[in-house]
């Protein structure tokens, strides 16, 4: 993995979490803020996983394990707030 990539992906990250700063401090809510917030942590996992952990050139089982628990986790979230709407 070379620095320039690595580096990308850092300014990416640091967008994200500028975005969900700005989501928070603004007052939304509702089911738009919460699936852009849900979807935008989402990606910053993945780039994590692949990127920082290093993990986007090994096996498809170590891949398929974490960013699949990532979805897990995430759908479980999703499927909460559902649920918690009247």
């Amino acid at each position: 993995m070379n620095t320039r990539h690595l580096n990308i992906v850092l300014v990416v990250l640091l967008a994200a979490t500028v975005a969900t700063f700005e989501i928070g401090e603004r007052g939304g809510a509702g089911t738009a803020a919460m699936a852009a917030l849900l979807t935008i942590s989402f990606i910053k996992g993945r780039l994590v996983v692949l990127d920082f952990m290093g993990l986007r050139g090994v096996k498809f089982f170590w891949r398929g394990l974490l960013l699949g628990w990532l979805l897990l986790v995430s759908t479980l979230i999703a499927v909460a707030y559902w649920i918690s709407i009247p």
